[in-house]
């Protein structure tokens, strides 16, 4: 069969484009497999906390064509937040309308259905059944091992048993299973999965995106601190990225006047960081709001070190799978990492420093050893992550990896 006439859906509920939302992992990996000749839906749900900007639908489902992927909203109730019962009423909802994709789309050669919530892969399971075609389970986030380990949810109640239930049904059942968590393999094993059905496929970093080369606006320009030694973080300030430890960090650094932390992002977390900052009174710290993807890289030339970090959490024993990694990578910037999982990709490759995770004097002294470093040798950590980041992160290789696994390409 030529390729052209493979067909794939990617059923992804947070998918979005980069007019409604950050596009992300499944935006450019169907986008890359469409520049390889296949074609590829895109669904997602209409209504998410993700979305910035929500589609304009009147129907219960809305196709329409992005770069040549066939994006595919279906339309859902909304809700106010990511903690709202009416999201977890979704994840149903959204499994349920799956089904009347039957008569709306090209019949498929295969069915990509990516968590973090395993529920709509009931729908994603009966559409395969439907067409007889082939099924692929995508973790993005271990559920509902996330929701017990860092959400604190009892694995007794009865909601997380039903999602027990379809995750093991899930690794049954798939033909494939990937991740873009590289260890998380022995979670699916230790759950009854044959080792075989694994690949890892990370997240990655857009070419075309990178070398559009969008600069900062002014107006993001003059928040940043000139001749300083700037530590950076761009995402979301979210509980897991454990940016308290970043701030606590600054403060003890807050005598070293030629250091500056700097948080690029928004998130639930934002506000009670910049009350810790304020209570302590540092001058050291520079919250910025967040900024287009596209921009990124620009944002990122101006740091001297990139910093990610993560909770002491035996749940990254499986790996972790960050967006801001590759980015991070491919900026040419040293990383500082404050993890203590498993598979840690800025150690393998060289790109910079790992300290222990929620350690703020190991995280302390990590940024002293980077700011007292000779140039070269910063340098050489940036472009080792950058050669690391052509080799492996860059979306139209990862695609051709998919292709392989989804379509069993050659």
């Amino acid at each position: 069969m030529n390729v052209a006439t493979k067909t794939a859906w990617i059923i992804n509920q947070y998918a979005s484009t980069p007019a409604t939302g950050i596009g992300g992992r499944h935006y450019y990996l169907a986008r890359e497999l469409v520049k390889q000749g296949y074609q590829v839906y895109l669904i997602a749900s209409s209504a998410n906390h993700l979305l910035h900007h929500k589609p304009e639908i009147n129907q219960p489902y809305k196709v329409e064509q992005v770069d040549g992927v066939d994006f595919v909203w279906v339309n859902m109730p909304q809700y106010s937040d990511a903690h709202s019962k009416r999201r977890a009423l979704s994840w149903f909802v959204f499994a349920w309308r799956l089904q009347g994709l039957v008569n709306v789309l090209t019949k498929p050669d295969v069915i990509l259905y990516s968590s973090p919530s395993p529920i709509a892969f009931l729908g994603a399971e009966w559409l395969t059944n439907k067409f007889n075609t082939r099924l692929v389970f995508e973790v993005r986030d271990i559920w509902p091992l996330t929701l017990t380990k860092i959400g604190g949810y009892s694995a007794k109640h009865p909601f997380i048993k039903i999602m027990q239930w379809i995750e093991d049904r899930a690794y049954h059942r798939a033909d494939a299973v990937i991740s873009n968590l590289k260890n998380s393999v022995e979670h699916m094993v230790s759950r009854g999965m044959s080792r075989e059905k694994f690949s890892w496929i990370p997240n990655g970093f857009s070419l075309d995106e990178v070398n559009k080369n969008v600069p900062l606006s002014d107006s993001v320009y003059q928040q940043l601190p000139q001749d300083k030694f700037v530590v950076g973080y761009t995402g979301t300030l979210g509980v897991a990225n454990a940016l308290d430890t970043f701030i606590l960090a600054a403060d003890k650094l807050r005598e070293h006047t030629d250091i500056v932390f700097v948080l690029v992002g928004g998130g639930k977390e934002k506000a009670s960081l910049q009350a810790m900052v304020s209570s302590k009174r540092l001058h050291n710290v520079i919250f910025i709001e967040p900024i287009p993807k596209v921009k990124i890289q620009a944002m990122l030339s101006y740091f001297d070190v990139c910093y990610i970090g993560w909770l002491n959490d035996d749940l990254y024993r499986f790996g972790v799978g960050a967006n801001k990694i590759p980015e991070y990578l491919y900026s040419g910037k040293p990383v500082l990492h404050a993890y203590s999982g498993a598979c840690d990709p800025i150690t393998e490759y060289g790109a910079g420093i790992q300290v222990s995770a929620e350690n703020a004097h190991e995280l302390a002294q990590a940024v002293l050893k980077l700011y007292h470093l000779p140039m070269g040798d910063r340098t050489l950590f940036g472009a080792n992550g950058h050669k690391a980041a052509m080799a492996q992160y860059e979306y139209g290789q990862l695609a051709q990896q998919l292709a392989k696994v989804i379509f069993l390409a050659n």
